[in-house]
């Protein structure tokens, strides 16, 4: 059973009801919070559905608009005048069954007048409101919240329930990457398998931070290369370079269009500008 009754005029306010029901829900659970427009089911019978949730409910969100006192019933009188009408048959079950009953003033909406509300109504008045402002609509709603919480011991407790099932399906994570998961597929194995995000490295231009013994590195080569030993021949009408020796234990390679290397002993190095360039 709910233990938030939200009471509004269809004709006022229902946008701002329905705003503050979702934010509510939201925070403490959707059954815990009843509007007639979402809690009511089809073919129910809507006096008993409203009386019952009153009665059970341990507040009652009033939400009232500019037009909320001023409503008329079909005949052109004043809404709230008529013992009838629904909004203030909740509003008064809500005080006779001891409920905590919250004004919410929406936008503009000016405090009440106990002298302009009908006496079975004029207590509502004297209750302390909270206002909902679109404009801090977030903050607004997070203040009701903080009030409810504090005022409903119960609802503080539906609200860690929800914090912490959160928290649970967040930290499962298979997969989900609103939750933080890692999604993976490992197949058989022998040993132990390390869980981490995909990661993608791109260099260019160098080795960069590297340990460990990598041998000979060439980036982005465009031309011939020769990095070991014995004779390398290119075609020389085309530009080309001729390698010849050993390398020894230096090794050589090549990294520029048009320029010849020899050595004799591996340690020695003479370096000649081509006679073509």
């Amino acid at each position: 059973m709910p233990d938030i009754f939200v009471n509004y005029r269809s004709s006022d306010e229902d946008t701002g009801a329905a705003l503050i029901e979702h934010a509510l829900s939201r925070r403490f659970g959707s059954e815990r919070v009843f509007r007639a427009g979402k809690s009511i089911k089809v073919g129910r019978r809507f006096p008993q559905e409203l009386l019952t949730a009153v009665r059970r409910s341990s507040v009652l969100v009033a939400v009232i608009g500019e037009r909320w006192a001023d409503a008329r019933t079909a005949d052109g009188s004043r809404a709230l005048d008529d013992p009838e009408d629904w909004t203030r048959r909740e509003i008064v079950e809500a005080f006779e069954s001891g409920a905590l009953v919250v004004p919410v003033l929406i936008g503009r909406a000016t405090r009440l007048n106990r002298h302009e509300l009908p006496p079975e109504l004029a207590e509502l008045a004297d209750c302390q409101y909270r206002r909902l402002d679109t404009r801090n609509a977030d903050g607004d709603l997070a203040r009701l919240g903080d009030d409810l919480a504090e005022a409903v011991p119960r609802l503080a407790a539906a609200e860690r329930e929800i914090a912490r099932g959160a928290a649970a399906a967040g930290g499962a994570g298979d997969g989900d990457a609103d939750a933080g998961g890692i999604g993976n597929r490992v197949g058989r194995v022998n040993g132990s398998v390390v869980q981490g995000r995909d990661h993608t490295h791109h260099q260019s231009g160098g080795i960069g931070s590297v340990g460990g013994d990598v041998g000979t590195f060439i980036n982005n080569a465009g031309g011939p290369v020769h990095t070991g030993s014995g004779t390398q021949h290119n075609d020389l009408r085309s530009g080309g370079v001729h390698f010849n020796g050993d390398g020894g234990e230096f090794g050589g390679n090549y990294v520029e269009r048009g320029t010849a290397q020899q050595w004799s002993d591996g340690r020695r190095r003479a370096d000649r500008e081509d006679e073509d360039r």
